[in-house]
């Protein structure tokens, strides 16, 4: 069954079922929630269940639909998805041109756009127009962690299903056992990624667990903190490097206050992080904290980044 495949997601995949067994899907969606969570993931398998030739209400992943679905090559199925650059007005044009046309070879068109808060103003007014009287022969899904950035007016014109962020011990429990990713380092990134499975399953097979380590011992540990552990020459590296910083204070803290280990995001580092808060004030962990917020900010700036990085390492310094 395809919708299995979507996970931790089960109030929003019982609603999308409820609309296909009352065949009642019409007009325009709005899947919101935090990134990574299964919204993408969802929509698809929305799309196979519409189209499947086998037709009991949710998709078979045999059949000839379903697979080019699943490979991208259905022509009924349309993405737009942008990571960085916006969506502009000639993306929603060519979405006026086709949705125009009947199916050519499924049951109903289905149009995902991914990222929708990335949509121009122009290409929101356009969109709006396609929201007020949409064909009943497509289906309009719009995606978004950042649905405020989105014209009320469009929001208004969709139905909205919320998603929600993955339990920790969930994502770890995928991690080691469907990905086989070892226990210490599944349980970092089960925490560090907050509730997201997709990040989680991105950073997977990077070195990011090693990372960890290297900005801590180096930049935040060392006698000599060492700005190049926090690659300099990179804003992103850079802006990694901070929230692996935030991270570990935010243990601290939580540790003084009194939460439990198992709640930490470096478990494996437990012990040092007991230590550091038994003799860090709160007044001294606030001030850490802030330093890191403004450098973040300043990281946005035309700034200096090598001397961003020496003064913040005499702010966060423990050593």
């Amino acid at each position: 069954m395809s919708f299995e495949k979507v996970i931790g997601q089960k109030k929003a995949v019982s609603i999308l079922k409820g609309y296909l067994e009352n065949n009642c899907l019409e007009g325009g969606y709005l899947f919101t929630g935090p990134g990574g969570v299964g919204k993408k993931l969802t929509s698809l398998e929305l799309a196979k269940a519409l189209n499947c030739q086998q037709d009991f209400g949710d998709a078979c992943d045999n059949c000839i639909s379903c697979r080019k679905i699943t490979n991208a090559q259905h022509p009924d199925i349309h993405v737009i998805a942008k990571e960085d650059d916006e969506i502009k007005i000639e993306d929603i044009r060519n979405l006026q041109r086709e949705i125009g046309f009947r199916p050519y070879e499924g049951k109903k068109k289905l149009f995902i756009i991914d990222n929708a808060h990335k949509l121009t103003a122009e290409a929101s007014n356009a969109l709006l127009k396609v929201l007020e009287e949409p064909p009943k022969s497509s289906l309009i899904v719009l995606i978004s962690d950042k649905p405020a950035l989105l014209l009320r007016t469009i929001v208004s014109r969709c139905k909205v299903l919320k998603f929600s962020a993955l339990l920790r011990e969930e994502i770890k429990g995928i991690l080691e056992d469907e990905y086989s990713v070892e226990k210490g380092q599944a349980h970092f990134l089960a925490y560090f990624c907050e509730g997201s499975l997709g990040r989680a399953l991105r950073l997977k097979d990077t070195d990011i667990f090693s990372r960890k380590n290297i900005v801590i011992d180096k930049f935040i540990l060392s006698e000599k903190p060492s700005i190049e552990s926090l690659s300099p020459q990179n804003k992103a590296e850079i802006l990694s490097g901070i929230n692996i910083a935030a991270t570990w204070f935010r243990d601290i803290y939580l540790s003084k206050a009194g939460i439990r280990e198992s709640e930490l995001i470096h478990y494996d580092r437990r012990q040092e992080i007991s230590g550091f808060a038994e003799v860090l004030p709160y007044a001294r962990l606030n001030q850490i904290i802030d330093s890191l917020s403004k450098a973040v900010l300043y990281l946005d700036q035309n700034i200096n980044t090598r001397l961003l990085l020496y003064e913040l390492a005499g702010s966060i310094n423990l050593r």
